[in-house]
C-alpha cells in the first residue's frame, strides 16, 4: 500500500502505523487543499474535514497545531483566552521548515517536532472525519476520538 502514495503521504502512513493506528492513507484524484475541496472530493459534509492550521506562538515561535472543523472559522482570541498563548500567523516557508508539509496538506501528525495541538469540540459531533496526510490529494479517515491519543490535543471551543 504505501508504495503507491508519494513521499509525504507515505510518511503520514508510516507514522500511523509505527503508532499502531490502522488508517489508510488515501491519495484522491481531486483537491484536498481547502475544506470545500476536501469534502468535494471525499463526498462528505464540509464539517468533517479536520482542517490543521498552523499559528506561531508569538512568545516562543513554537508552532502551534489547531484542528478545526472544515466548516468553522477558528476565533484565535477564544483559544488565546483559553489556553494563555499568543497566536500569530505563520507564513508557509515557517510552516514548511518547522512542521515538515505544506499548506493544503498538512496532516494532524507525523510533523518535524512535537506540536502543542489545540482540537475542534465541533468535530466531536460526527461518526467520521477526514484528515490531510501530507499531500494536497491525500486524506485518512478517523473518528474524533481518535485525535487525542494521535496528537496529545486538547478540546476547545473555538469557532468564531
Amino acid at each position: 500500500m504505501t508504495s503507491v502514495l508519494s513521499n509525504s503521504a507515505r510518511r503520514v502512513q508510516i507514522f500511523l502505523a509505527e503508532k499502531g493506528f490502522s488508517f489508510e492513507v488515501k491519495e484522491l484524484p481531486g483537491s484536498t487543499r481547502t475544506a470545500q475541496e476536501a469534502a468535494d472530493s471525499i463526498g462528505c459534509e464540509i464539517a468533517q474535514i479536520a482542517k490543521s492550521l498552523v499559528f506561531k506562538e508569538k512568545d516562543t515561535n513554537l508552532p502551534i497545531l489547531v484542528i478545526a472543523s472544515g466548516s468553522n472559522r477558528v476565533d484565535v482570541a477564544k483559544i488565546e483566552k483559553e489556553t494563555g498563548l499568543k497566536l500569530g500567523k505563520a507564513d508557509g516557508n515557517y510552516v514548511k521548515e518547522r512542521v515538515g508539509y505544506a499548506i493544503g496538506g498538512i496532516p494532524p501528525v507525523g510533523h518535524n517536532e512535537p506540536l502543542e495541538t489545540i482540537l475542534d469540540e465541533d468535530l466531536r459531533k460526527y461518526a467520521v472525519i477526514w484528515a490531510a496526510a501530507g499531500t494536497p490529494f491525500a486524506v485518512f479517515q478517523l473518528k474524533p476520538a481518535d485525535l487525542e491519543p494521535l496528537t496529545s490535543g486538547r478540546w476547545l471551543q473555538l469557532a468564531e
